[in-house]
């Protein structure tokens, strides 16, 4: 199978990340690093290969099979619609888009010219948040009931000092680092179509949120809460939890979510299962049975570009797409919404025109 070129656009750090698992891949290969960013010279040469400070160079010099943008956020639609223009599939790190409208125009776009885009979701690549999809859809939970989770983790002065703009309007947990979470609730649970929301910054006392309250309405019926904070000592979050981010420290008998429905519940990312022997006899009076669910471990960013391969070649359709994950953004959007009005915020009612 001829290996797979592909150019990464962003030297950043997670531009770099792309760029080992490409090495690390026997199926594909580096093409090119864009990036207008002096640091990406001695990156690119590291590499060995050529350094381009745009995409118009890059295409200009040769099509590769695919892009990968890790660009900074305002720049992924616009880097998009450039692959798009050029007839080039792209993966495309996640927000798709800042703005809810930016997303569905370039969906629409990609779509009218057969451009494949997988956004880049790679929790979604998880073996953790796939076993438990396949274990809700499976029905051993019965019927999805409530939904528990937490993303609770401090942030050091560094983080807020590196990039001032944190401390800022836009620039807290909510819009950040919530959008993850919300795309796995939506992976494991379903569509959320109202949400309500309060926000505190009381913590850290920042023009912006350190902490949210947040309830979620799913279409299924389900209803879940979702607790967020940026500052406090905790351990659960999914990176802290799931050992899928070497960066992190690991408590790995610790849960960021817990899903329960009428036969039994499961903790992730234990995997520990919960059920009735007898699903006849259901009541708090009666003993479950406990189980751990069995999942192989895999690096979800690994598996993501494997994923990106089989999408490149037209044998598989993007696990996340563009229209998909500009859902995920408007269900964010309508948190930060529902924490600014103080009312119930049903997402539908956000218009692309909003964002």
């Amino acid at each position: 199978m001829t290996s797979l070129r592909i150019a990464v656009a962003g030297a950043g750090l997670i531009g770099r990340r792309h760029i080992e698992l490409i090495a690390a891949n026997p199926r594909c290969e580096l093409a090119a690093v864009v990036d207008p960013a002096p640091s990406a010279v001695e990156i690119a040469a590291g590499a060995g290969v050529p350094r381009f400070q745009t995409l118009g160079e890059l295409f200009a010099a040769g099509r590769p099979d695919a892009v990968i943008l890790a660009t900074p956020n305002r720049l992924h639609v616009p880097g998009a619609t450039e692959c798009v223009a050029a007839g080039v599939p792209a993966l495309i790190e996640k927000p798709v888009a800042e703005e809810f409208s930016e997303a569905l125009a370039l969906a629409e776009a990609a779509e009218a010219a057969g451009v494949p885009l997988l956004v880049g979701h790679h929790r979604r690549h998880s073996p953790i948040l796939g076993r438990a999809r396949e274990l809700v859809e499976e029905g051993a939970l019965g019927r999805l009931v409530a939904v528990q989770g937490s993303a609770i983790f401090y942030k050091p002065d560094d983080y807020f000092d590196a990039a001032p703009w944190r401390r800022e309007a836009g620039g807290g947990p909510v819009l950040i680092n919530l959008i993850h979470e919300i795309d796995n609730l939506r992976f494991l649970c379903g569509d959320i179509v109202s949400v309500q929301a309060c926000t505190s910054n009381a913590t850290r006392g920042f023009p912006v949120e350190d902490t949210a309250a947040i309830v979620l309405r799913f279409a299924n019926g389900a209803l879940g809460t979702f607790l967020l904070s940026d500052a406090a000592a905790s351990e659960r979050s999914w990176e802290q939890t799931s050992g899928e981010n070497p960066d992190y420290p690991t408590h790995p008998e610790e849960n960021c979510y817990v899903l329960a429905g009428t036969d039994g519940s499961l903790a992730v990312p234990t995997m520990r299962l919960r059920t009735y022997p007898d699903r006849d006899k259901r009541s708090w009076w009666e003993p479950f049975e406990t189980s751990t669910a069995h999942v192989d471990r895999a690096d979800p960013l690994a598996a993501q570009l494997e994923h990106f391969l089989a999408v490149i070649r037209g044998e598989q359709p993007p696990l996340a797409t563009v229209r998909d994950a500009a859902e995920t953004l408007r269900v964010t959007r309508a948190v930060a919404e529902a924490a600014r009005t103080g009312g119930v915020v049903e997402t539908g009612s956000l218009t692309p025109s909003r964002g």
